[in-house]
């Protein structure tokens, strides 16, 4: 079975991050060892990041599958954030007993957007697509400087966003390729629909990739979804509004 790397921090009710496209666990270990304070926070390397081993093809099926089989926790909180949001949307569809609850940070079930859906173009994800064999740094950089457009402080955001990123090597460009084409293809807004667990979505209200008004179009899909509207926060609330998202979390997770 393909190995994957997981860290895990404190004692608690469990909690599974799940990070984004093109990034690594290491993104957000320090806002995971402040999140343990309260909870078991479990961070993991998707296939082919970090230190995890790639799969092929790198699908909302095949990664769902791994990680369920890897992660030792029965009965958790899966946390998604941006790509990580709709492997866990795919995780609590097919396999509803092992999620408790599910947050969405900076994530929907539909990361394009159109005339009824706030979300990214599509032809920017195209446009990463096209540039990633030219320059796959010079890429992921433009993509570092979409998560931080709109904060407060975005040269610090950026510096600590490239600090993380850049502390591993990239994933290879099929596994970059595949992600784009989940974030290009995948519609999980039926699916999503159907969900019966506790579900929060966490947005940036400055966020440029997720846009805030996605919020309210998920509530008409779930309305027992409960929203959080992060003020000032771009698309990484969890660097740049730490305190902030540890206690919208924790409000969540008390509740439920």
């Amino acid at each position: 079975m393909t190995q994957l790397y997981t860290e895990t921090f404190g004692e608690g009710k469990p909690i599974v991050m799940v990070h984004g496209w093109a990034m690594h666990s290491g993104i957000w270990r320090n806002f995971a060892k402040e999140l343990s304070k309260t909870f078991r926070v479990t961070v993991v390397d998707l296939p082919g990041h970090g230190h995890s081993q790639p799969i092929y093809p790198f699908s909302l099926e095949s990664v769902s599958r791994l990680l369920v089989e890897v992660i030792p926790d029965h009965h958790a909180c899966w946390l998604g954030w941006s790509l990580g949001a709709e492997i866990v949307i795919e995780i609590a569809s097919r396999f509803p007993e092992r999620v408790s609850q599910l947050i969405l940070l900076a994530g929907t079930p539909c990361f394009v957007g159109n005339d009824l859906w706030p979300g990214i173009q599509v032809k920017i994800l195209d446009s990463f697509a096209e540039s990633l064999s030219l320059d796959s740094q010079a890429t992921l950089l433009r993509f570092l400087s979409l998560q931080i457009k709109g904060e407060s402080n975005p040269k610090q955001a950026l510096q600590e966003l490239k600090k993380s990123i850049f502390e591993y090597p990239a994933p290879d460009q099929r596994t970059l390729l595949e992600g784009l084409e989940i974030l290009k293809q995948s519609d999980l807004r039926q699916v999503f629909a159907e969900i019966k667990i506790p579900v929060a979505a966490i947005l940036g209200e400055l966020d440029t990739l997720v846009p805030v008004a996605a919020g309210e179009n998920m509530q008409s899909l779930l309305p027992h979804m409960e929203l959080a509207t992060i003020s000032r926060a771009g698309h990484a609330p969890f660097l740049s509004h730490q305190g902030e998202l540890v206690e919208a979390i924790c409000g969540f997770m008390e509740t439920k």
